[in-house]
């Protein structure tokens, strides 16, 4: 069994943004992700690049995947993971940046998931030696993203020139998703409701970074818009906050279920993914969840390698 290849540091002393990375970052991420899922377990010399650091999880919204898969990697990785409670870092006891002057004291990283984005940008620049990796915020969830291209390669092989069609909400799901995509190379297309599209700003930061001919297109069209598609994207229709909204919502999304007629739209055996969790009998059927094209918890498992391969070349 060969060791995996030598990690070679990130540019960027934190991961805020899939756009924190160059496009060769990502490529030797995604390929460490696969040697590292294909290894897991063994004990290879070189294989514990966080032997002797901390890593604190700062979580203001709820987690399962993102909280577990984040312990588990980084004690995979000979790292330890310490767990502050929410009140005392984002409480208001004092601001972000003396949380963030403080704990760079104590520890190595800090993975964060809060609200604005802003918020973890402040928390990150405080802190000249840290390592800060966003967990998720309300405008992007890059690693998600990192596990999203992960599965897809390997499920498709080369994913220059693949399509991928994201149906439902603009949402921090979708741009991250989007970033990443334009980066490897993909053909995406993203469909929802007139209002709900993804932020201009967002494609504007994908075009700059597009590469092997990566494109997207907008269209409030789904049946429309999977035409074609290798994968059929979706997430929920009301986000982490908008709770209150999910009813009124739920009459705009209606139209853009990913059920089986949706699915039959697209290229013969195309898969489907959602980031998880899934409101089934919503955004997408029990049929189209449970069915042989799905691969959700693909990426959920994801989560743990490709967010290795972060901490191993980002520390």
């Amino acid at each position: 069994m060969r060791a995996p290849a030598p990690v070679r540091e990130f540019a960027s002393k934190d991961f805020l943004s899939v756009l924190d990375l160059s496009h060769a970052e990502l490529d030797h991420l995604i390929d460490l992700a696969l040697t590292l899922k294909r290894q897991r377990g063994s004990r290879l010399a070189g294989s514990q690049p966080l032997a002797g650091k901390h890593v604190a999880l700062l979580f203001e919204k709820p987690s399962l995947r993102t909280r577990i898969t984040f312990v588990i990697a980084v004690r995979e990785l000979g790292g330890e993971v310490i767990e502050p409670p929410p009140d005392v870092i984002f409480g208001g006891r004092e601001t972000v940046e003396d949380v963030a002057r403080n704990l760079e004291r104590w520890v190595d990283g800090a993975v964060v998931r809060t609200y604005e984005q802003s918020k973890l940008n402040s928390f990150a620049a405080a802190a000249s030696r840290m390592h800060v990796v966003n967990a998720l915020t309300n405008e992007e969830h890059p690693c998600q993203a990192l596990a999203d291209m992960l599965t897809l390669r390997e499920r498709l092989g080369s994913l220059a020139g693949r399509r991928l069609t994201y149906v439902g909400d603009g949402n921090n799901v979708a741009a991250s998703l989007a970033q990443a995509g334009a980066m490897v190379g993909l053909h995406m297309v993203f469909s929802s409701p007139p209002g709900f599209e993804l932020p201009p700003v967002v494609i504007d930061a994908c075009t700059a970074v597009a590469r092997h001919g990566a494109t997207i297109t907008i269209t409030n069209d789904p049946l429309q818009a999977v035409s074609g598609a290798d994968a059929i994207y979706t997430d929920v229709w009301a986000s982490m906050g908008e709770e209150d909204q999910a009813a009124a919502r739920a009459q705009v999304f209606e139209p853009f279920q990913v059920n089986a007629e949706l699915m039959r739209a697209a290229s013969h055996g195309a898969l489907f993914m959602h980031c998880l969790p899934a409101h089934r009998g919503i955004e997408v059927t029990d049929a189209v969840m449970d069915s042989p094209a799905s691969c959700v918890f693909d990426q959920a498992e994801n989560r743990l390698h490709s967010q290795k391969a972060l901490l191993a070349l980002l520390m």
